[in-house]
């Protein structure tokens, strides 16, 4: 298990690539991957608005990066770390990566695929099942910087 004051830099990474996010008219939503020491192996952020893709989920786009920087899909020893519970998509790509665990900061109570709504990477039908560390077993003021980037991202879009 990686250190928790790397988990909390990590997340301090993602909120970082979420609020990049921002420039681009994205959801603020970023991600990690680390390696098994905790060395960072790729970063994400959505890109959607970006560049016209569907796909361009922080998760996806931080799991391409590693697999890129290893040389292989296979993230077994990884550490996905993102700011928000991922959506069925990211929590299957997260699976199929084969990483070890997924680690949010904020709750999707709409679309969470990591035990929200629905709980996809401990779905015991599949054969690879990440371990989760929800928001509740994250620091609180870290846990909070991520629910508060996507809220004040959603309070300007209201205003609009």
């Amino acid at each position: 298990m990686i250190d928790g004051d790397v988990l909390g830099a990590a997340l301090h990474r993602a909120i970082a690539e979420g609020e990049r996010a921002l420039e681009t008219g994205d959801v603020p939503v970023g991600a990690v991957v680390l390696d098994a020491g905790g060395g960072v192996l790729g970063t994400g952020r959505n890109e959607r608005e970006a560049t016209g893709d569907p796909t361009a989920h922080a998760e996806v786009l931080a799991l391409r990066s590693a697999a890129r920087t290893r040389g292989e899909w296979r993230l077994g020893g990884c550490t996905l770390v993102v700011t928000l519970e991922p959506c069925t998509m990211c929590a299957g790509a997260a699976v199929l990566s084969r990483v070890d665990r997924v680690v949010y900061g904020a709750r999707d109570a709409k679309a969470g695929a990591a035990g929200s709504v629905w709980d996809l990477v401990r779905d015991p039908r599949l054969n690879h099942r990440p371990e989760v560390i929800p928001p509740d077993l994250v620091p609180e003021e870290i846990a909070d910087g991520c629910s508060d980037l996507l809220s004040r991202f959603f309070a300007l879009r209201r205003i609009r």
